[in-house]
């Protein structure tokens, strides 16, 4: 093991940070996603920092192939621009940069710092800003694929070792400043399996209110990426168990039983087998227990699927995905009871055409085993 030194306030030379050699974490640069090592280099060739963050790290270093490699830099995100002509920045508050490849998208952010007596982000000037800015301790890992290195500030290479979950900041600050902070906690438990400490474990019933705060909209997305994890059975027993489900799903929290958590262990086996869902087959599997088939008076009267896609909603509420998500997810019901498909996307007509006249591109996926059926579903824009 390396030792990384600074200075403290009175000049003294002190130790930072201590940094693991690839004999220790085993960690080779040929493990990382090839395109998020280009990125890499190509920065590092323009004389910038940049690690793979976060995550992508924890995830090498207990086994795990990474689904994303994240990546932070000191170069600002018009300079990140310059260098990829793929690149798009995002964001208001603290602006991010995609740099988009064919079937993926590669997240480089800048350092981030802090304005004293301000809890909003703003750009840092080093790792050592950045390491302040992260959450857990197992968040705040950096490796270099050209060094092969990773740098540990916070004892987060200890932690992922005795398999522990730290917060970095204290626990009646941190999930004030950042209530989503609750919910992935519960999903590096469940997803992880290390230990929640028990300090941690009262903090997060303690604080769980506090996601009445967190607008429906970012709600919504850290429900979708709970379905897409892979883990959903876990992370929502956890949810329970911890208050916090509640605030994500009401009615899913009032009636979570073991026709809801078969559902979505069959939606993890899924993602598992293929590698992915989309997003209507992922809110089909959290709606579906709830959902009663129509009666032959709406099939005939042609009211089935809206009076279906009401239920849907109301399943899901207050959370707001695209509409055209939760019609994909009726459509699945739908099949499974071998039912005619009449939504609103059959009446589009000429709503649908571009400004070219062309109607838009459908692409047919393939639907995922229900009970062993070989039906094929054809839909638009699934993801």
């Amino acid at each position: 093991m390396l030792i990384r030194y600074g200075t403290n306030e009175k000049g003294k030379r002190v130790k930072i940070a201590n940094i693991y050699t690839v004999d220790e974490h085993g960690i080779t640069g040929d493990k990382i996603d090839k395109d998020a090592f280009k990125i890499i280099r190509k920065l590092k060739n323009a004389g910038f920092d940049a690690y793979v963050v976060g995550g992508a790290v924890r995830d090498l270093l207990i086994g795990r192939t990474p689904k994303d490699f994240d990546i932070v830099t000191d170069a600002h995100p018009r300079q990140i621009k310059k260098l990829f002509w793929n690149a798009r920045i995002i964001g208001r508050r603290f602006r991010l940069v995609h740099i988009h490849y064919d079937e993926k998208i590669i997240e480089v952010s800048t350092y981030r710092g802090l304005n004293p007596g301000d809890e909003q982000n703003i750009f840092g000037s080093s790792l050592e800003d950045d390491v302040k800015r992260r959450d857990f301790s197992f968040n705040a890992l950096y490796y270099s694929p050209i060094d092969e290195q990773v740098i540990d500030y916070v004892n987060g290479y200890k932690d992922v070792m005795h398999k522990k979950i730290t917060s970095l900041i204290p626990l009646d600050v941190t999930f004030v400043e950042d209530p989503v902070r609750l919910i992935r906690a519960v999903k590096y438990a469940a997803t992880t399996g290390f230990v929640v400490p028990g300090k941690l474990k009262k903090a997060l019933k303690k604080y769980s209110t506090e996601l009445d705060r967190v607008s429906v909209s970012r709600i919504t997305e850290e429900l979708l990426k709970i379905l897409a994890s892979g883990h959903s059975r876990e992370i929502f027993e956890y949810c329970a168990e911890y208050n916090i489900l509640q605030f994500i799903v009401p009615k899913v929290a009032e009636n979570l039983d073991d026709s809801v958590l078969e559902s979505l262990e069959r939606l993890d086996n899924e993602i598992e087998n293929n590698g992915g869902v989309g997003r209507g087959f992922m809110l089909y599997s959290l709606v579906r227990p709830f959902l009663k088939p129509p009666s032959k008076a709406m099939v005939k009267a042609k009211i089935a699927f809206r009076e279906v896609f009401k239920d849907a909603k109301a399943v899901i509420a207050p959370l707001t995905p695209p509409n055209i998500e939760v019609e994909k997810a009726v459509v699945f019901y739908f099949k499974e009871l071998g039912l005619p498909v009449r939504s609103s996307n059959n009446n589009r007509g000429k709503k649908n055409r571009n400004r070219r006249g062309r109607r838009p591109s459908h692409k047919t996926t393939k639907k995922p085993n229900m009970n062993n059926s070989k039906v094929t579903i054809t839909t638009k824009n699934e993801s």
